[in-house]
């Protein structure tokens, strides 16, 4: 598996040949994961079947057991990744942020991701 790196901004990193790339590692997978997170469902023009439910399933009026399934389906659903292995949600009403804690067991070891 081969995945562009992305600075602490969120933008794609050039310049450095492979060195701007997670190659074959569980860096690898967990940036997917969060590449796979902050896309929402419909985002993508090229497939609208594809993206996180964020308005379907996950913000409003929804169940939080119906939010945190959709986001643990999500992060379970990409490739690379073998099981999670530790899983948490915490929302913050105040600043409307939703804090998400995992712990995966990839096809190239263990990895912790935070989104």
């Amino acid at each position: 598996m081969k995945y562009r790196k992305l600075d602490e901004n969120g933008d794609m990193t050039f310049g450095a040949g492979l060195d701007n790339y997670f190659i074959d590692s569980a860096e690898a997978v967990a940036q997917s994961v969060l590449t796979r997170l902050r896309m929402w469902l419909r985002e993508w023009y090229l497939d609208t079947n594809d993206g996180t439910p964020y308005y379907q399933q996950v913000l409003g009026k929804h169940t939080q057991t119906e939010a945190v399934q959709a986001i643990y389906q999500r992060i379970r659903e990409t490739a690379g990744v073998n099981r999670i292995t530790e899983f948490s949600t915490a929302f913050d009403p105040d600043t409307r942020r939703l804090r998400i804690e995992v712990t995966l067991d990839t096809i190239y070891g263990e990895v912790r991701v935070n989104a």
